[in-house]
């Protein structure tokens, strides 16, 4: 499975972005894609996951409300809509892929993608 994440960039504190993961592969051997987001000295924290099939989806109590994962099965597509930006999530943001059904921890995880910045600033 392979995986590319796009989407970040610099946005104001308030501002909204939208990130994307394009799945390919194997991907039917998938259970669940997860974002997690990663600063320098710091560990790779979660932020959100859904599962292909019924769609369930996680949060980190610190984006939720904020926060949006979708995925788009046909096209193997999974994004996150970022809303009300802080710049305590300024980050680089992976998506990844997991066969688990646990899938809320970095260690779940099977197959992870590039990362894309996310820049937010006060």
């Amino acid at each position: 499975v392979q995986l590319q994440a796009f989407g970040g960039g610099l946005v104001q504190a308030g501002g909204s972005l939208r990130l994307s993961c394009a799945a390919s592969g194997r991907t039917s051997s998938t259970y669940a894609m997860g974002w997690f987001r990663q600063v320098p000295g710091k560990e790779n924290e979660f932020v959100a996951a859904i599962t292909w099939i019924g769609g369930r989806i996680d949060y980190a109590d610190s984006v939720k409300g904020r926060f949006t994962i979708s995925r788009d099965n046909a096209k193997n597509m999974v994004y996150l809509q970022m809303n009300t930006l802080k710049p305590e999530d300024t980050a680089v943001y992976f998506c990844a892929a997991t066969s688990s059904y646990y899938y809320t921890t970095a260690n779940d995880y099977t197959y992870w993608g590039t990362g894309t910045l996310v820049t937010v600033s006060s």
